[in-house]
């Protein structure tokens, strides 16, 4: 029986899988160089897009506690501590000047948030997705389902870009 997670967990899979795929071959040089000034490093793009759906999927939908806290992920990266760190209006300086950790560490963190959100998804029940939040940057209440739409679109961009990034440096044969 179809659930009203199904879009949403399809689109969230097939990014992950594409972003797993496009991380192959990449080592620890080619994920923390920035193809110009200003840019971002596959690196800091998967940091961040594990960093805001940690967020998401723990303070804003649960109130709970984020896995970068809980399962120790703050003290392995070179970051702020602060709890809502997750990049978001960094300089390209801030960006530039970050070093990330080892490929295992960051494969760990977004490895670790992937799964929590897939069973968030596998469990939570209509009447939660119909629950509204205000979530930032918008100032006005809607639907839990609704919000998936904002970090589904921040997650896919920035796939999108971890993707573009690798057949940048290593050439065509990321995806399959």
């Amino acid at each position: 029986m179809a659930r009203t997670t199904d879009p949403i967990t399809n689109c969230l899979e097939r990014n992950w899988a594409m972003i797993e795929s496009a991380l192959e071959g990449m080592d620890d040089e080619m994920l923390s160089r920035a193809p110009a000034a200003e840019c971002n490093s596959a690196a800091w793009i998967l940091w961040h897009l594990s960093r805001v759906m940690d967020t998401f999927v723990h303070t804003r939908l649960q109130d709970a506690q984020q896995l970068w806290a809980a399962e120790g992920w703050v003290d392995k990266f070179s970051v702020n501590p602060d709890i809502e760190d997750r990049g978001v209006g960094w300089t390209a300086e801030q960006a530039a000047a970050w070093i990330p950790p080892s490929r295992e560490i960051q494969e760990g963190y977004y490895h670790a948030v992937k799964a929590a959100t897939q069973a968030y998804l596998a469990q939570v029940s209509e009447d939660e997705l119909a629950r509204e939040i205000v979530l930032p940057p918008l100032p006005e209440p809607r639907s839990i389902a609704a919000c998936f739409g904002q970090v589904m679109w921040d997650s896919l961009a920035h796939g999108g870009q971890i993707a573009y990034l690798r057949g940048l440096f290593l050439g065509m044969g990321w995806h399959r």
